[in-house]
């Protein structure tokens, strides 16, 4: 399938259910609350399937204005102004509403509790590093934790995701994390299916409409998901059952090793990677015992 046939609700225009229109933004989280509030049986606007934020380019902006000028909700993540030189911030998004819409505005979701090691850093030229987009900082400083806070690691994760829902955002699910367990996240930026479901509740509840979203009974961002090591469980207090030693991609197990192997010899070539990863995680390098 074409990407102007996956998105022709944008290109072509929606084929109206006799609701209102919603668009919801952001990053591929944003597809997964749509998915959710799209099955619920009660939810009064139609959400209209569009790109990821970082996805759209300018050819994309005239459909995309038409689409949200006829839409009275806007469900974003918080974007900055001008994002990648284009109108395609929270508030640009917004300002191109119909009159009177409604704007909600939802977190993104990262959480390095389960995964305390996984890392995303950005290098200049946009390179990820191979086999799995994710970085493991034990690979990247190329040293053994001493004596790892996991505890103090989790809770500093979910400390900074609450400061930015306090800051940015109408709605919150990091106070939901503790409860999920092993259920919370996939990898550092993919929430499980019940986090998503609490936050499609939350956004239902925040509109006053009833919180009656229902699991789509698939994985909705579990195309990756990263090993669940024992040592972090037991630290957590978790059921060490769930411990799983490798990757799965798209459904297939990769061995960590296989992974480790293979960023370890890309790093020997890539030392902006290691200098920007270093720099963007001081805190967790000194928590884990890396710095």
């Amino acid at each position: 399938m074409s990407r102007r046939q996956h998105y022709c609700d944008l290109y072509d225009g929606p084929v109206r259910d006799g609701r209102p229109l919603a668009v919801v933004h952001g990053n591929c989280q944003a597809e997964a609350l749509r998915v959710l509030l799209a099955g619920s049986p009660s939810f009064p606007w139609q959400p209209v399937r569009v790109p990821p934020v970082h996805e759209l380019t300018a050819d994309d902006l005239p459909p995309y204005d038409a689409l949200l000028g006829a839409s009275t909700l806007l469900l974003s993540q918080p974007v900055r102004a001008g994002y990648r030189d284009l109108p395609l911030g929270t508030a640009d998004v917004a300002a191109r509403l119909a009159p009177g819409a409604q704007v909600v505005r939802w977190p993104v979701v990262r959480d390095a509790g389960l995964h305390p090691w996984q890392a995303i850093v950005r290098t200049a030229d946009g390179a990820q590093p191979p086999v799995v987009p994710y970085h493991d900082l034990r690979t990247l400083t190329g040293r053994d934790p001493s004596s790892p806070d996991l505890v103090a690691a989790a809770l500093h994760s979910r400390a900074e995701l609450a400061r930015r829902e306090a800051r940015d955002a109408d709605v919150a699910v990091s106070d939901l994390l503790p409860g999920l367990g092993g259920r919370a996240v996939h990898t550092l930026n993919h929430p499980g299916n019940a986090l998503l479901l609490g936050l499609a509740h939350r956004v239902q509840s925040s509109l006053g409409t009833p919180a009656d979203a229902a699991d789509p009974g698939r994985v909705l961002l579990g195309g990756v998901r990263a090993p669940l090591e024992t040592s972090v469980l037991q630290a957590l207090g978790l059921d060490l059952t769930a411990a799983r030693d490798h990757w799965l991609v798209d459904g297939a197990p990769v061995p960590a090793a296989t992974v480790v192997e293979a960023q370890r010899a890309w790093y020997a070539t890539r030392p902006d990677a290691v200098a920007a990863g270093r720099e963007r995680y001081a805190d967790r390098l000194e928590l884990l015992g890396l710095a």
